[in-house]
């Protein structure tokens, strides 16, 4: 079987890190092989293999433009290559996708009244028109593939919802060897800001700046942290909270002048992005970790911090509950007196992060990229087969992986 992969979308770092653990687990199955429609900036940095050809269509990068490019040009490239299925990783669709399609769809912002209100908030007026255009063509994708998978249950019935088309839902996964591979030490200058802090208790957020991983409230969650006498705390983020150094349109300005405002900027280290390699080194380097995000499909820094054993405390997303179980303690996404709360509970109780800690390893085994990759290889070859059979029923139950072990 021939899998066409349009991976074109993955220009940031939550797409790349799909990339580089599924392609490995395709590379391992007998009989597929797989072409992959990737992004120029990415091609040297994704390793092809005897069954796997990656192949630069040349498409633009701008988000509208490659859109238009993929619904003209990708029809003409996967006929010419011979493919048998179409996965669209990107959250788009092709309207007429020559062969059976089964659409990726991963984003959570765009059934996310939260992110709405919030960009109207800080009159990002021209980010809201595009995220509303956006969005509509996500949901029309939804309607122009053969199946869609979300990458949790929870997420899956937010589309559901949303479109009222069926949803099935496929795991993303985790790969232990790929993240804990590399012996390779932190930076000097990382580990010496680590090191700074050995005295307080060091909280981590893996995440570049965006608004709905509501880095506002985690700050204010901090300014009232430092007012408490018993332990002091250093919160570690792996951005710098300025404009130029962050992806796409989000402005970083706001959370920069909170963190003036509030006086602590003593306790927020700004570390900026590290390899993906190190990051295991930089998780088992902290105490905590914390995740604020007001929306989520799936959270993959959640499951590399539980992997490493890491304490989390999360909001009361549905997909966080899901994802993390028992493994974490949770708070209202939008009080900081609650975050603040729960974060002196868990610093507070070496028996409480013992317990988080172990349960942590273990929910992190329930994710596979091995399982991920053979369910869509098992749903690709049933839609060769079953091509126009209703789409209600061309993905049955055995491919919701949304069954974890209980902790």
């Amino acid at each position: 079987m021939h899998i066409f992969l349009n991976a074109l979308g993955a220009t940031c770092a939550s797409g790349f890190t799909y990339l580089r653990n599924v392609l490995p687990q395709f590379s391992a199955q007998a009989g597929v092989k797989v072409t992959v429609a990737v992004n120029r900036r990415f091609r040297d940095e994704v390793a092809g293999s005897a069954n796997i050809s990656l192949c630069d269509c040349g498409a633009p990068e701008a988000a509208a433009r490659r859109f238009l490019f993929e619904q003209a040009m990708l029809p003409g490239c996967i006929r010419r290559v011979g493919a048998d299925v179409l996965i669209s990783a990107g959250n788009f669709a092709l309207r007429n996708s020559p062969v059976p399609q089964i659409l990726l769809s991963g984003n959570s912002l765009y059934t996310c009244p939260e992110f709405r209100r919030d960009l109207r908030s800080r009159e990002e007026y021209g980010l809201l028109t595009d995220h509303c255009v956006k969005s509509f063509f996500a949901k029309r994708s939804i309607s122009w593939s053969d199946v869609t998978i979300a990458p949790s249950r929870t997420f899956g019935e937010e589309l559901r919802t949303w479109t009222g088309k069926q949803i099935h839902a496929i795991y993303h996964g985790f790969d232990q060897n790929v993240f804990f591979g590399d012996g390779s030490p932190l930076p000097d200058e990382i580990k010496d800001k680590l090191d700074s802090a050995r005295d307080s208790v060091r909280l981590l957020f893996v995440s570049h700046y965006n608004y709905y991983r509501n880095f506002e409230t985690l700050l204010s969650a901090i300014s009232i942290l430092r007012t408490r006498p018993r332990k002091k705390v250093r919160l570690f983020l792996t951005c710098h909270l300025q404009a130029e150094d962050n992806p796409g349109s989000y402005r970083a300005d706001r959370a920069a002048t909170l963190v003036r405002k509030l006086g602590i900027q003593e306790e927020v280290v700004e570390l900026g992005s590290l390899p993906y390699s190190m990051l295991h080194r930089l998780y088992s380097a902290c105490d905590i970790y914390v995740s604020p995000a007001y929306a989520e499909s799936f959270a993959h820094p959640l499951v590399e911090a539980m992997a490493c054993g890491m304490p989390v405390v999360a909001s009361d997303l549905p997909v966080h509950q899901e994802i993390c179980g028992r493994a974490a303690r949770y708070f209202p996404r939008f009080s900081p007196e609650d975050l603040c709360a729960l974060l002196m509970q868990v610093a507070n109780s070496s028996t409480l992060r013992r317990e988080l800690s172990n349960e942590a390893k273990l929910r992190a085994q329930n994710f596979s990229w091995g399982n991920h990759v053979r369910d869509l290889i098992a749903l690709a070859r049933e839609l060769t087969q079953t091509r126009g059979v209703p789409r209600e029923s061309t993905c049955p139950d055995r491919y919701d992986h949304s069954k974890l072990h209980a902790i």
